[in-house]
């Protein structure tokens, strides 16, 4: 089988740094490892307890990797599989007017509104014509690497906000610079999501920098 066959009846996988999905996961990532380190008690935290919060916070963030990207590859297969168990389906149908519903069925709904019914033919057209359809979704190695990526952008999000705990001896200002490196942070994500999703990307980012603050204050009210 061709790869050009296999390409055209599989959806193709999303960049590594798609908008949504890698800035979610960088927030994510940040949130969590300010859920740690806004716990910290100033007045009672010796040097064994930074270390300690260290380990915890990285070894959080390092199992939130691996989860994110095993799902991340989850996701690459269900979506294949869809798109495989449609043109199956497509292929398979008695008449033209079964498969056009098939496939227009598919598509959400804000799209189907706009595709016409020569275009959704034109695409059961294709499915049909082609040689042949891969029995069912695989695996390949830029998938893995895309899983790599992931784990690794989950895990590095969260060296920057842990860091000053690691470098400077006094834990109460290690803690301010750890709170700011996380809502700039925090802030260049919302930036990301306001410029991708058209809300403005400047208000984003601050509401998005405001909710850190939201969380380090909810963290402080309930003892940490």
């Amino acid at each position: 089988m061709s790869d050009t066959t296999t390409a055209s009846t599989e959806a193709p996988r999303e960049p590594v740094l798609s908008p949504v999905d890698r800035i979610s996961e960088m927030l994510f990532g940040l949130l969590m490892a300010l859920s740690f380190t806004g716990a910290i008690a100033v007045a009672d935290t010796g040097q064994q307890e930074i270390r300690e919060l260290f380990i915890a916070a990285f070894g959080c963030n390092l199992a939130w990797g691996i989860v994110d990207a095993v799902m991340y590859l989850v996701r690459v297969v269900t979506d294949r599989g869809r798109g495989l168990t449609l043109a199956h389906s497509v292929r398979a149908a008695t008449d033209a007017a079964t498969g056009r519903a098939l496939i227009e069925r598919s598509l959400p709904s804000h799209v189907a509104s706009l595709v016409s019914q020569p275009e959704i033919e034109a695409i059961r057209g294709r499915l049909v014509a082609l040689a042949s359809v891969p029995p069912r979704p695989k695996l390949y190695l830029d998938d893995l690497v895309a899983g790599l990526a992931v784990f690794l952008l989950v895990v590095i999000v969260t060296c920057p906000v842990v860091l000053p705990f690691a470098l400077m001896d006094d834990v109460g200002l290690a803690k301010k610079v750890s709170n700011a490196i996380a809502l700039v942070m925090l802030f260049l994500g919302g930036l990301g999501f306001g410029r991708y999703a058209g809300y403005g990307s400047w208000r984003s980012g601050f509401i998005m920098a405001a909710l850190g603050v939201l969380l380090v204050g909810a963290i402080k009210a309930l003892g940490g």
